[in-house]
């Protein structure tokens, strides 16, 4: 609900502030005192209007603020989204709006920069504007859609067509993909399958690749092997005067010298150690050798063998690091193509997959659609005579309401789409509720749409202009009851009888030129304008009425100026009449 409205230096307006009544809360005044100029500055706020022509004379900045408190967490939910900040149901959004001399205009939320179309559509979801066209959430189809299935009680069955609708498109988007990637897909198999087969054939295995270079590396040195190491063998073991053979006999000196001098048995024991040491290594010198006669055509194999894998690294080893086995990577990037091709594969029966996925989401969405329709149709047939009875008690009687339900092609909304039509009057075509001419038949078909479907109705704060025009005082005390009536709070009785008070369903603020309809308000605002100061400014005032001025607001509605006693006692009976 709105709490309160800050005005200054808005046209007439220099400051004003407004606190406002959960329920009714109408404004009166003389013509021309700036009633309207209320609702053009709510309107300025939400984005409605441009406010460039606004500014008062003088100032530098104008600026209206409103104070919004947030009752229900869907509301809640769907302002933080539109922000992009967290507002809690129960909590209070102060919305204002600036307009510069420069012609400049700005918006916050809380203190935090907004753009016009946050606000408008922050808006559309807490007030409902009548007496301007373009900015009335029931006169958009959508929205009418919504309030009519509300009215139906299938939200359920909306929100699985809804569903539906988003797994048939995304089922459908994800197969026209697949097929046209077929080709594409075709070759990536073919790439996958040759570099397969390609790795399978060489058959690498991890710590081959380092095992083979040694070996390379030995079989290219074969014959330098064998002479050097020949060489050592024969210096060691084989030749005359060999080291071993001296060896040994300086061994035995030392032997007999350390029975002489016990001082030379560590030097006799070292010595003959080495001769043992030095023949164990002539000995593994001598196998060497005998195992060093490899066949000749393993060296070509090895090589060959080296070949293919050096051109497996090169084409899918790059992926190994400093350090790290090659043949490994390569090994990685082989079951790296069978996951791929496994992916690829399964997409050609995805497809085959997804199809029958569509016929069955399609045949599925096609009867909740049906069950949609016809819960849709029964609504509307149940819903014309009751705002046809409304609009006749609002001095409408000849007028005729419908609503046209209209094929709709992939909708996520359901099968059609609805236009709720009105004919004013008889001989007149039926016209969409959006393009009817005058703002009071369209305020009252508003009234007596929103009386029927207050309880669906989304929005909590509805505005009504020209609500009265061209209505007498009698049909008055009709529209003022039926716009308390939307607050959900009952009037006060008459005397002697109780009644029961319902909890709020909406805030109203109306502008209104009848004192039969003031008089049912929760909150009654007087507007006035004056003509003061040396250089006689124009100002226009708000305040807020009760008691004696209130009655002789109402009487002076009345009867102008000139308002007898007998006029104050018809206003106080009105006020009672009204449960004021």
């Amino acid at each position: 609900m709105l709490r309160e409205l800050h005005i200054s230096n808005l046209a007439v307006i220099e400051e004003a502030h407004l606190e406002f009544h959960e329920g009714l809360n109408c404004f009166t005044g003389q013509t021309g005192a700036g009633k309207s100029l209320v609702l053009g500055a709510f309107e300025i706020l939400l984005g409605l209007r441009s406010g460039a022509d606004y500014l008062r004379p003088g100032a530098d900045e104008s600026r209206v603020s409103g104070v919004f408190e947030l009752r229900d967490e869907p509301t809640a939910s769907a302002v933080s989204g539109l922000l992009d900040q967290t507002v809690a149901a129960g909590e209070q959004l102060l919305l204002t709006r600036k307009l510069h001399a420069s012609g400049r205009s700005s918006f916050s939320a809380n203190g935090q920069p907004a753009t016009a179309a946050m606000i408008k559509a922050v808006g559309e979801l807490l007030v409902d504007v009548h007496g301007q066209h373009d900015h009335q959430f029931l006169l958009k189809p959508s929205n009418q859609l919504l309030i009519l299935d509300a009215f139906a009680g299938c939200e359920v069955l909306c929100a699985k067509f809804s569903t539906l609708h988003r797994q048939v498109g995304e089922a459908v988007r994800r197969a026209t993909e697949l097929r046209q990637s077929a080709n594409f897909r075709g070759q990536q198999i073919e790439l996958l399958e040759f570099q397969a087969q390609e790795i399978d054939t060489a058959a690498p295995v991890a710590g081959e690749f380092d095992e083979l270079k040694d070996r390379h590396r030995r079989l290219s040195n074969v014959q330098k092997l064998k002479r050097d190491v020949g060489q050592v063998y024969s210096a060691l073991y084989e030749t005359q005067g060999a080291i071993l053979e001296r060896l040994r006999a300086m061994a035995h000196v030392l032997e007999q010298l350390a029975e002489i001098d016990d001082r030379l048995n560590d030097p006799s024991k070292q010595v003959t150690s080495s001769v043992h040491t030095l023949h164990d290594v002539a000995m593994d010198l001598a196998r060497y050798l005998d195992r060093l006669d490899l066949e000749p055509e393993e060296l070509g194999e090895v090589e060959a063998r080296l070949n293919t894998l050096n051109r497996m690294i090169a084409k899918y080893g790059s992926a190994a690091g400093p350090g790290q086995d090659p043949l490994a990577a390569v090994l990685v990037f082989r079951d790296q193509i069978e996951a791929q091709l496994r992916e690829l594969r399964g997409q050609d029966a995805d497809v085959s997959q997804i199809d029958q996925q569509i016929a069955g989401w399609r045949a599925e969405l096609a009867e909740v659609g049906k069950q949609l329709t016809a819960a849709r149709q029964a609504a509307a047939a149940k819903l014309r005579p009751l705002v046809e009875k409304e609009l006749s008690e609002l001095g409408m009687a000849e007028s005729q309401f419908m609503v046209d339900l209209l094929p709709a092609e992939d909708s996520a909304s359901g099968l059609e789409l609805v236009e709720m039509m009105v004919r004013p009057n008889p001989g007149q075509p039926a016209r969409p509720l959006r393009k009817i001419a005058s703002g009071g038949e369209l305020s009252r078909v508003m009234l007596a749409v929103k009386s029927i479907l207050a309880g669906s109705d989304r929005v909590s704060v509805l505005v009504f202009d020209e609500i009265d025009a061209n209505i007498g005082g009698r049909m008055g005390t009709v529209i003022g009851r039926k716009l308390h009536a939307l607050t959900g709070d009952a009037p006060k009785p008459k005397r002697g009888k109780s009644a029961q008070k319902n909890s709020h369903r909406h805030q109203v603020l109306c502008i209104t030129h009848l004192p039969q309809i003031a008089a049912f308000a929760d909150r009654h605002f007087r507007i006035r304008k004056d003509v003061d100061g040396p250089r006689e400014q124009t100002r226009t005032s708000v305040e807020v009425l009760s008691g004696d001025p209130r009655v002789d607001e109402l009487a002076e509605m009345l009867a102008g100026k000139n308002a007898t006693k007998t006029t104050r006692q018809q206003a106080e009976e009105l006020l009672h009449a009204a449960g004021r």
